[in-house]
């Protein structure tokens, strides 16, 4: 059997990058729309992001400072998360790029905003599915120490859903069949989910979902 590497975070990895992200891999993205006060559109991606809570329906993704898409959510109260495929990939990494508030991410990555229902912020046309959501919560995380980081967790309720058509089978979303597109380790390491990369296991207690 082969040894661990273990060592405590205060003492360092000794290692040419920092692990953590590969062990909490493969991550969903938060691919965030956003509608700045001045009326810019915005779409970021976001590798610390997931659902939270299912009752309510609570999303949340952590902006390392503050970002446009941190300020706008602040600002207006509410953001759109998009589901990120592998035909947008290349699309969502444009979004990634450093620009300036007054830059419309939208049309720097030629996407389409679509109108929400329930909130004023379009999603993008192109992801399979959406979600709007309404603010929640902004906490400013902070360490052991009490210390304030800089790093923001922005947590919103989800009010209304976008899910295309044919990606529901049987009524169920069929996640393989959306190709859903994941952050899977260092700087340039993603992941993708397909129909051979899914499989079956039921919880042993009864009627679990």
């Amino acid at each position: 059997m082969s040894g661990f590497l273990s060592y405590l975070i205060e003492n360092g990895h000794g290692l040419p990058r920092n692990p953590l992200k590969a062990l909490v891999a493969p991550r969903p993205i938060g691919w965030i729309s956003t509608r700045s006060a001045a009326g810019v559109l915005n779409v970021a991606p976001y590798s610390f992001f997931n659902m939270v809570c299912d009752s309510p329906p609570l999303i949340a993704f952590s902006s390392g400072g503050r970002k446009d898409s941190l300020c706008n959510a602040q600002e207006r109260g509410e953001f759109v998360w998009n589901l990120v495929s592998r035909p947008l990939a290349e699309k969502m990494n444009q979004t990634s790029a450093l620009v300036g508030p007054e830059v419309d991410e939208f049309s720097l990555a030629e996407l389409t905003p679509a109108p929400g229902i329930a909130i004023d912020t379009p999603r993008v046309a192109e992801s399979p599915a959406a979600l709007e959501c309404r603010v929640t919560q902004i906490i400013r995380l902070t360490g052991l120490d009490g210390t304030e980081a800089d790093q923001w967790l922005t947590i919103g309720q989800v009010l209304a859903v976008h899910i295309r058509e044919d990606l529901i089978k049987d009524g169920l979303f069929d996640t393989g069949a959306a190709q859903p597109v994941m952050r899977a380790g260092y700087a340039a390491d993603y992941a993708g989910i397909d129909a051979g990369a899914m499989f079956k296991m039921r919880r042993p207690d009864p009627g679990a979902a």
